[in-house]
């Protein structure tokens, strides 16, 4: 079935198509963010989505039978193709170059075995990068199982390498992704973050250093029925196990054989913006599980972000005052980030806040006012204590789009 090189038959853009049609399963970033970068683009309640690398698929002919992925190997109707490594180098620096900013995303189905797929990304790295000369961003896929020297020399080629998880807890692999499991998935996710370590202010003949951004990996969310506590419990092991840059959740999308028991309608979009709306939190504003997806409530709302969600189940601890309060805690209030919450320490320094200077340096007080005070006043009015104040703090209206408010009613 499988054609050891694209069919000489397609044109140009059709054979990008195929490739990144193969790579429609994976979720890649523009290159690599600071954390300051990331807490500007984000107020946590209607966080931006970065822009998308270009990704492409060097095979889609893969003898794993994966029942989320579109290159399952059970999956007839699809045109089966295995890129040579010249050809996928070449049209991987075209599709980069046409984006010099965000670099290229280089995966695979698993052709033949787990090594035989990685030593033809490797061999596409090495072209890419000795014989075109490109020195732009690559984030290359790690196959599971992939032998640790073929790990050592995609690092050195590539700026970020991934291996997905794919699933919140092992036992569905042996239900959805039975050629998965959960050692050859941890183990090249274990070596690269070792290497990384190993690795540190090392650099090869070529001036580069391994994988310069890190280690990224992806989970598919609600394939099976499992609570978001579940999701972002795993998320948290695994950044501080693995030291991972980020985290990425893809919604599941139902395949077209039917298998009872998967849900019964598709992840809804909303869902994966709150778990990267959790994930940062947790990562950038020194929130846990345990705040964010207690017992009580193993799953993010849809009508409230987590922080807010968190303060209305801590209201305890608000009104919080702003001239006092320690940088943690002005993290914790509604409206207020990490770039806010600096100033607001700054600006204090030479003043006592008020709320029009709260304005001023841009704080935004059409939530932030209800949980905080200024020099001891007070503009929430009675809310605070009042069961009125979720809708208000909500803002379902303004939530319709970003969060695809059509899925939530759908799911």
């Amino acid at each position: 079935m499988a054609n050891l090189i694209l069919p000489p038959s397609l044109d140009g853009s059709d054979k990008i198509r195929l490739l990144r049609d193969a790579a429609a399963d994976d979720i890649a970033d523009a290159n690599e963010l600071t954390h300051d970068e990331l807490a500007d683009l984000e107020t946590i309640r209607a966080p931006k989505s970065p822009p998308t690398v270009p990704k492409l698929g060097i095979s889609n002919d893969c003898i794993f039978n994966c029942s989320y992925c579109s290159c399952r190997a059970g999956l007839e109707c699809r045109q089966r193709y295995t890129a040579t490594p010249r050809e996928m180098a070449e049209m991987a620096v075209q599709a980069a170059k046409s984006n010099p900013t965000l670099g290229v995303f280089l995966t695979s189905g698993i052709c033949k075995n787990a090594d035989y797929t990685e030593e033809l990304i490797v061999e596409t790295l090495r072209i890419m990068r000795r014989d075109l000369r490109y020195t732009g961003y690559i984030h290359a896929k790690i196959m599971p199982g992939a032998d640790p020297d073929l790990i050592e020399q995609a690092g050195w080629l590539a700026d970020r390498l991934s291996v997905n998880i794919e699933l919140p807890h092992s036992d569905g692999y042996s239900v959805i992704a039975k050629q998965k499991n959960k050692t050859n998935i941890l183990t090249p996710m274990e070596a690269i973050s070792r290497k990384i370590r190993d690795h540190t202010g090392e650099f090869n003949a070529s001036g580069r250093r391994f994988a310069r951004s890190g280690q990224t990996t992806q989970m598919i969310v609600g394939a099976m029925k499992e609570n978001d506590r579940t999701t972002m419990t795993l998320s948290g092991a695994l950044y501080r196990k693995y030291r991972l840059r980020r985290v990425y959740y893809s919604p599941f999308h139902l395949p077209r054989t039917h298998f009872d028991f998967f849900p019964e309608k598709n992840t809804p979009s909303w869902r994966t913006r709150r778990l990267y709306q959790a994930d940062r939190l947790m990562q950038l504003y020194g929130f846990t599980v345990e705040d964010l997806l207690p017992e009580s409530a193993p799953n993010l709302p849809y009508d409230l972000d987590p922080k807010a969600a968190w303060a209305l189940r801590h209201l305890d601890q608000f009104p919080v005052e702003v001239n006092t309060a320690d940088y943690e805690t002005l993290l914790r209030v509604p409206g207020i980030g990490v770039t806010y919450a600096k100033r607001i320490i700054q600006a204090r320094r030479l003043h006592t806040l008020t709320h029009e200077l709260l304005r001023k340096i841009g704080v935004s007080l059409k939530r932030s006012r209800y949980f905080i005070t200024c020099n001891g006043k007070y503009t929430g009015g009675r809310l605070l204590d009042s069961p009125s104040l979720r809708p208000v703090i909500s803002d379902i209206g303004a939530q319709t789009k970003l969060f695809g408010w059509e899925d939530a009613n759908a799911s």
